[in-house]
């Protein structure tokens, strides 16, 4: 009987060994922006999108991984109201709730308790601890991640290292950070002015997906009459990459290039977030 106790207890700690030595640190990325400017004197009220954020890092939790929730000054997020509604949870009520009881239970969005850190700071850890990086879209990351130096540095990294870099609708829009000269190609698209492909960007080539041109020209009542600047699916054409889409608007759509994982819209999120999760079996 204390052989069999000993091997049993054995091979539950090889069990319990073997699972902790699995777990991977992931990085979830988003803005720490509210709003984005439209055309003329339009402002829209923005932030991540519920489902894209929240599904995922269900996922990354449930699967026993650890997740760093980064903003790029370390500020809270806000959640777009916009994706607080059942559709982008298939119409399930009870998943709409059990994911905002997620977010709430995590304090996210608290200005106060929030456990976002900045860019900055994952820098000072040193890149080389987190496995993957994740990027949640909603319109923000328009705002910031695109010029973001520290952005910029970060997914380069991940990039000459062939880390698992996964971005989702508006999400790729980040990729523009790591052009050398990514202030002033942001600066001329707003302005209408990009029409040559950039210089020396690490994923010219990539075959990618983003939130698609179609799918802004239908999502046009959710800004309020507004019009944007540009939108991302040109952008990265413009920058060099090999975008494609699904053939029906709002349908899944995810696009695997070496370390890259795109997905095109909210309803992308989950593939997105499994295909991850598929690499780290590998």
């Amino acid at each position: 009987m204390k052989i069999f106790t000993k091997s049993v207890l054995a091979s539950l700690i090889f069990v319990a060994g073997s699972q902790m030595a699995a777990a991977e640190n992931i990085l979830v990325v988003m803005s720490d922006k509210d709003q984005l400017k439209l055309k003329g004197t339009d402002v829209y009220q923005t932030g991540f999108y519920l489902n894209e954020l929240m599904q995922p890092v269900k996922l990354f939790l449930d699967a026993g991984h650890e997740v760093t929730f980064v903003t790029p000054k370390g500020l809270a997020p806000t959640m777009d109201k916009v994706s607080d509604n059942v559709m982008f949870f298939g119409g399930n009520e009870q998943a709409l709730k059990d994911h905002k009881a997620l977010l709430e239970s995590l304090k996210l969005v608290d200005r106060v308790e929030s456990p976002v850190i900045s860019l900055s700071r994952v820098e000072q850890i040193g890149y080389d601890r987190f496995d993957a990086i994740y990027v949640p879209g909603g319109h923000a990351p328009m705002n910031d991640l695109l010029k973001d130096k520290q952005m910029g540095t970060l997914l380069t990294y991940f990039h000459n290292n062939q880390k698992v870099t996964a971005l989702v609708c508006h999400g790729p829009i980040a990729l523009l950070s790591t052009l050398p000269n990514a202030e002033q190609f942001t600066a001329s698209l707003k302005a209408g002015k990009a029409t040559e492909k950039p210089q020396d960007w690490i994923y010219s080539g990539y075959k990618m997906t983003v939130f698609s041109n179609d799918e802004e020209e239908a999502g046009k009542g959710w800004l309020g009459g507004g019009e944007m600047k540009f939108y991302p699916q040109t952008a990265l054409e413009l920058a060099g990459g090999e975008y494609s889409q699904s053939s029906e608007i709002w349908h899944p759509n995810v696009v695997i290039d070496r370390e890259l994982i795109t997905g095109q819209n909210p309803a992308s999120a989950v593939s997105v977030a499994q295909e991850i999760l598929g690499r780290f079996d590998k």
